[in-house]
């Protein structure tokens, strides 16, 4: 009974490992004569396919009338149209026909999307209240850098912010004294 347990563990261990080597044994889709090629590093310049490179070194061999005879040669063998490249300036663009169709086209609206808060100047009256809301405003600033930053007055407070941000921030700025402009 013993005897045939330990054969029958054996056996079962052995097939087991055949399976498994036999599946590794296997050979991939392509041909065994291709090996793979680990990716270059980052940073480094891919090394072309040689196949295509002899490729392109032919072709860039070629004389005009050979080039010439090649893309005949392509375009039959791909089945491409006769049609040839007319590149779309050389032309030239379509004109209206009437003057007020060029005035449209020629001055399109352009949105502005970014905007600029500037400090013109400030009431002396009210020169800490709006040291304070500087301060408060501008992140990273102390209240010596605030003060100095408003004495500077014209300056620009903050640049490329969009419009309900200028909006908001020159509300507050203008509520402790200040003069400001949104350009």
């Amino acid at each position: 009974m013993n005897f045939t347990r330990l054969a029958l563990r054996q056996f079962t261990r052995h097939s087991s490992r055949v399976r498994m080597y036999s599946a590794e044994a296997v050979p991939a889709a392509g041909s065994p004569a291709e090996k793979l090629t680990p990716p270059p590093p980052e940073g480094v310049a891919k090394p072309p396919n040689p196949k295509l490179d002899n490729i392109v070194n032919s072709i860039a061999a070629l004389n005009l009338l050979e080039v010439s005879e090649l893309s005949a040669l392509l375009k039959k063998k791909l089945n491409l149209p006769e049609t040839s490249f007319v590149p779309q300036f050389a032309a030239g663009p379509a004109r209206p026909a009437s003057g007020e169709e060029e005035e449209e086209e020629a001055a399109p609206k352009k949105v502005q999307t970014a905007f600029k808060v500037k400090l013109v100047k400030f009431d002396e009256k009210q020169k800490v209240a709006l040291i304070k809301e500087v301060k408060n405003l501008l992140e990273g600033m102390n209240l010596v850098q605030a003060k100095k930053f408003v004495e500077s007055a014209p300056t620009i407070v903050k640049e490329d912010i969009p419009k309900d941000e200028a909006e908001k921030l020159k509300e507050a700025l203008s509520k402790a004294g200040a003069v400001i402009e949104i350009e």
